[in-house]
């Protein structure tokens, strides 16, 4: 007898299910395209268990006759499809006739549908791709599917799946994806009794963008008017093709720490696509670091010919069939609308770090120091003034290549203004007056020498490459201030910067850590409790990490649907930092940390603290405090970088400065 066989329809399904049902969530996709192909209006999703108990989608759509109710879970049974000339021009989102069959073969499904053109409705029960029995109901329009006990009969496959909250997050995420796509239609998320979303058809995606993110986000969104492009394809008798892009892109400002926050559909098909991202990723090239990712919902409208969609199982991934064009298409439409929207000197200056740590309030000015040189002096001479609506020095650092001039170059070490700013408990005087420090004592040439490298070029003895001596940073005399925003030392290894900002977040960073570990965060209360409202995912989120925020000195409480009430933060949070703190750390555990260890997700929330905690660029600073800070920072377990992985401190070494001047 032969090796080879033919496996039974029951293992065929079971196999097609573990390319088809990868979780939960993935269930609700399939049922959830299905039903918006049938046309529906309203769509409700009810979940129990994180769906692994039970999923349920209602709708209102043409519904199925009686036969074809039946042979739906035949495997590639689909109405979608008659030819194989129709894979070229695929305009639904289910074409492939696996989902219903996979589906059933590993759980225990109840099917109820009625079509118009019968008077009575169809009930099909199955468990484990059986069918049990098939019945007639009196029930109206419509299609109502529900998925009890997923993957009960493949247990290995059960195993592998994540803790409720997370698999509800994913169903939240791309119910809410679909809501954005679809603006007149109706959604609703419910788990168990609780209501997560209801989005009411909108006439427009503004007002859609609304319902689900609220109005702070979309104050920070730039609309993408409609663009379209004419193709000439190259074959002969090929009509043109049209292209066409929609939506909302953010700001520069609105800066987040992964790609979470690009949805992207091609003809209404929610995708993740490397080509598209690639594309965003290079509009912002230069207004943004590249470390960071913008707000995206983009609509990319194309004639079917022109993407194939029968690339993936699940059908995330697309194809395009001319993929350069395509590329430089979205990212030219929305370099443009961008360039557009803003005027072009707010992006020419230096750009803000990741998740603007380094922006100060609008509206601060530089102080006005005395200049530390005559050189300084004559810098500041030629310099032309200001313009009236020109943004502050902590907007934009640098020249302004309209100018043509240099830029203010000041260092100074003059006195603070009567700005109150808390250093944490540091015993440090808040701008408390003293007299000036007094000049060090010149180096004599006894020290000039021993800093000159020998003739093999290696570090004379003490000085150590950047790496291995940042414990040196203690020693350090600092000279004054660049913009009121880096602090600029000497050592005996040479001239070092370092960015303030960066430098007190990290003191900060290990300082909350050593807080949380010892139990005695410093909070604060609120006179007046703050209101926050949340999106679905944040609200499941907020569920799985509130432990962990009343560890971190926040107290929080639900506050209704999808809204929680803060009554106390840590007290390094400045309150205008307060909101922007908390939805910070929900996205961070909404995404990236969400199948890490608990130790990371505190570092994470370390993170967002101090760095909303620490001093901005253009704050002045005395001497007392950049020496504190210079001290501080070389306490720290690792004072080379930022949570963020920013480097703290430049070091420009004597031999660099020597060989400048020609004296090696």
């Amino acid at each position: 007898m032969g090796r080879i066989r033919v496996l039974s329809d029951n293992v065929a399904n079971k196999i097609a299910a573990g390319e088809v049902v990868e979780r939960p969530a993935s269930v609700v996709k399939e049922l959830l395209e299905n039903s918006l192909d049938a046309g529906s209006a309203s769509i409700r999703v009810e979940i129990e268990n994180g769906g692994r108990r039970l999923i349920r989608i209602v709708d209102d759509g043409c519904g199925m006759l009686r036969d074809d109710a039946l042979l739906a879970f035949e495997r590639h049974a689909t109405s979608k499809l008659h030819d194989v000339k129709d894979l070229l021009s695929i305009a639904t989102l289910g074409f492939r006739g696996e989902a219903l069959p996979s589906i059933a073969s590993v759980s225990r499904l109840l099917l109820e549908t009625r079509s118009p053109d019968e008077q009575t409705g169809t009930r099909v029960e199955i468990a484990g791709g059986k069918i049990l029995s098939c019945d007639e109901i009196a029930r109206g329009g419509g299609t109502s599917l529900s998925i009890r006990d997923l993957f009960f009969n493949v247990p290995a496959r059960k195993k592998f799946l994540r803790s409720e909250q997370t698999e509800l997050a994913h169903i939240a995420s791309l119910v809410t994806h679909y809501s954005l796509a679809h603006p007149d239609k109706t959604f609703e998320l419910w788990n168990s009794a609780t209501n997560l979303l209801h989005a009411t058809p909108v006439e427009t995606l503004r007002e859609r963008v609304f319902q689900v993110f609220g109005g702070p986000l979309l104050e920070d969104l730039v609309e993408l008017s409609e663009r379209t492009a004419t193709l000439q394809v190259a074959e002969p008798d090929e009509p043109p093709r049209r292209f066409a892009i929609s939506g909302f892109v953010s700001r520069p400002q609105v800066q987040k720490n992964n790609r979470n926050s690009i949805f992207i559909f091609v003809n209404r098909r929610l995708i993740r696509d490397r080509l598209i991202l690639h594309a965003i990723s290079a509009a912002y090239h230069n207004l943004m670091p590249a470390s960071c990712f913008p707000f995206a919902l983009l609509f990319l409208e194309t004639d079917c010919e022109e993407v194939d969609v029968n690339v993936h199982p699940s059908k995330t991934e697309v194809r395009f069939r001319h993929q350069s064009w395509v590329h430089d298409f979205v990212r030219d439409s929305i370099r443009e609308q961008l360039m557009q929207s803003r005027p072009a000197p707010s992006f020419s200056h230096a750009i803000p770090s990741p998740g603007a740590h380094a922006v100060s309030p609008r509206g601060a000015q530089p102080v006005a120091g005395l200049p530390y040189s005559e050189f300084s002096q004559m810098l500041q001479d030629f310099a032309p003034e200001r313009a009236q609506d020109q943004p502050p020095l902590d907007e934009a650092i640098g020249p302004d290549p309209n100018a043509g001039v240099l830029p203010d170059f000041v260092l100074q070490n003059g006195a603070p203004p009567a700005s109150r700013f808390d250093f944490g408990d540091t015993g440090i005087p808040i701008n408390e007056p003293r007299s000036p420090a007094p000049p060090a004592p010149p180096a004599g040439p006894a020290t000039l020498r021993l800093r000159v490298p020998d003739t093999h070029g290696g570090f004379p003895e003490g000085a150590l490459p950047m790496g291995q001596n940042m414990e040196r940073i203690g020693e350090l005399r600092p000279l004054g201030q660049l913009h009121n925003s880096f602090i600029i030392a000497a050592g005996l290894d040479g001239l070092w910067i370092i960015d303030q900002h960066v430098a007190h977040e990290r003191i900060l960073f290990e300082q909350v850590l050593q807080q949380q570990a010892a139990g005695r965060v410093e909070v604060q209360q609120l006179l007046m409790p703050m209101i926050l409202q949340l999106t679905a995912e944040q609200q499941i989120e907020y569920a799985r990490i509130a432990d962990e925020l009343s560890n971190s000195g926040f107290d929080t409480e639900p506050f209704g649907n999808r809204t929680i009430a803060v009554k106390a933060a840590p007290s390094s949070i400045g309150l205008g930092d307060l909101e922007r703190v908390v939805l910070e750390i929900l996205e961070i555990a909404e995404n990236e940390l969400r199948s890490v260890s608990l130790s990371d997700l505190r570092r994470g929330i370390a993170a967002s603290i101090a760095c909303r905690a620490a001093i901005k660029i253009n704050t002045p600073l005395d001497q007392r405090k950049m020496e504190w800070m210079l001290r501080s920072l070389a306490a720290t377990e690792y004072p080379m970088a930022c949570p963020h992985g920013r480097p703290v401190a430049l070091q420009y070494g004597t031999r660099e400065i020597l060989r400048a001047f020609h004296r090696i």
